[in-house]
């Protein structure tokens, strides 16, 4: 019981505290690339502690909608982030059938967002909604997929089961749908949280953009809270990762912790790499990569049925 409680405290404890590391880190990679200092480090945690104390600007044509968005922004990844086994077999919370809600609660903080930017009556930022939303149409079949892979090889709905130690056994013998399924999961991570070679967080030219352009309205706290989604929206598919490749228990709380810990981190570098060493891609070519990471979560379930 103490140490169910002790997981639960480490669990929100790290969702809470470590997600905007991951954005320090990528900065850090790609200064390194392009033969720059870059930022700090710890240069998202002052950015979101300086947004808090800014005042914002609102319109005076938005309404509640525009309000709710940045709220269901932050706080449906966290709630979604519960589900996920962060350590070992344990979840806050845990029941059959949780990874739906997982991904629908993703699903409905992207519903709000959109419908945040829709209440504006921009036609930029509804452009960026229209975009947003046909893309997660294609996102959601390559996560799910990836999901229906795991429930054949541990016969369970649950994501503490799933991507538990159960899953270390089936690597040897379905690795391949495995890998699969990771490279499919790494697509769909850079697709949610608006990375490169699909969108750029760092453009601010309305034409190209996709998740940025849904949120120029926002600002000071609101935009703050948008900042803060995004990072551990980010570390929830890093986390997904992580668990997938390394779904073992060393026996030791702080070494399994510490594992958790450096893989989100190695994610976050490879991410820095990707942006670093590719192109943004055409806004016509976009589909055809998403397409594509839905046919390797499908391959890897193929091959389990075969």
């Amino acid at each position: 019981m103490l140490l169910n409680i002790l997981h639960t405290v480490l669990h929100v404890t790290v969702a809470l505290t470590l997600p905007p590391l991951l954005l320090g880190v990528i900065g850090k990679v790609k200064a390194l690339f392009a033969g720059r200092v870059g930022p700090r480090l710890l240069q998202p945690y002052y950015d979101l502690f300086k947004l808090a104390r800014k005042g914002s600007v609102i319109s005076q044509t938005t309404t509640w909608v525009f309000h709710l968005g940045p709220v269901m922004g932050l706080v449906t990844p966290l709630l979604a982030l519960l589900f996920v086994p962060l350590v070992d077999s344990h979840a806050p919370v845990s029941f059959n059938g949780d990874l739906i809600l997982m991904v629908y609660l993703l699903g409905l903080g992207r519903f709000c967002t959109a419908s945040a930017a829709l209440d504006t009556g921009s036609s930029f930022e509804g452009m960026g909604a229209a975009r947003e939303l046909t893309f997660a149409c294609l996102a959601e079949p390559a996560l799910f997929l990836g999901l229906l892979v795991l429930v054949k090889l541990t016969g369970s709905m649950e994501l503490a089961t799933m991507l538990g130690s159960s899953l270390a056994g089936h690597w040897p013998t379905a690795g391949a749908s495995l890998v699969l399924v990771l490279l499919s999961w790494f697509i769909v991570l850079l697709l949610e949280n608006s990375r490169i070679p699909f969108d750029d967080p760092n453009t601010h030219l309305e034409l190209t953009m996709i998740h940025e352009v849904m949120v120029l309205d926002h600002s000071g706290p609101a935009f703050g809270m948008i900042l803060y989604g995004a990072s551990i929206k980010l570390f929830l598919f890093a986390a997904l990762l992580v668990r997938l490749v390394m779904p073992v228990s060393t026996g030791s709380l702080a070494l399994d912790w510490a594992v958790l810990v450096g893989g989100v981190l190695i994610v976050a570098v490879a991410i820095g790499v990707v942006e670093s060493t590719v192109a943004r891609l055409r806004m016509t070519h976009v589909p055809l990569l998403i397409v594509a990471a839905c046919l390797l979560s499908g391959f890897g379930l193929v091959l389990l049925l075969r």
